[in-house]
Formats: structure tokens, sequence, C-alpha cells
């Protein structure tokens, strides 16, 4: 048996519910701030956060994030790695290690 990616996993979760049809990019992206909000709830008051709401937290941004992807048809390693390349131009190791300024304050 031929085990499915995460990616397929969610597809079928959402094809099983018919959710999709309420998955427009622009519903899918306020979902995303609206998790993200609720995970960084989880250290409003502290540092110390309980890890099981956090990982629950930060599973629903990864999920909308992936299905986001998936409806404009992005594969995430890919624009992950571009924005990567993107970030080692702007931040070079020899001016941006250790430090937390802004690229163009390096």
């Amino acid at each position: 048996m031929v085990e499915r990616t995460t990616r397929e996993q969610i597809a079928a979760f959402v094809a099983e519910r018919n959710w999709s049809q309420f998955h427009s990019p622009e519903n899918l992206a306020k979902s995303i701030a609206i998790e993200a909000g609720e995970l960084l709830e989880c250290f409003q008051w502290s540092a110390e956060a309980d890890e099981s709401d956090v990982r629950g937290e930060l599973a629903d941004v990864l999920t909308y994030c992936l299905i986001l992807a998936d409806k404009l048809g992005l594969d995430p390693d890919q624009i992950v790695q571009n924005k990567l390349a993107i970030s080692r131009e702007k931040y070079p190791v020899d001016k941006a290690f250790g430090r937390s300024e802004k690229y163009d304050a390096l």
C-alpha cells in the first residue's frame, strides 16, 4: 500500500466533505490570518505556551497554507526555495549573522 503525502491526505479530507466550494483564495488567506492569530493567542500572556495548543494551531495554519498553495497551483517546496534564494541575497551571512536588522539597514 502506498502511503499518501500530507498534501494528498488534506485534499482527500477536503474532497470527502465537499469543502472546496468554500476555499476561495480570499477565504483561505483570511483563514490563515485567523489561525495565525489563534497561534499567537497561545503566547498572549506567557512565553510558556501549552505545547499541545501550539501544535494544534500551527497545524491549522500550515493546513490552510497548503490548501491555498494547492488552490493556486503552487508547489510549496518550490515557492519556499525561491523565497530562500531571494532572502540569501538580501541577507548575506557576512552582514546578517547574529543581527535582526532589516536588509536595508545592514
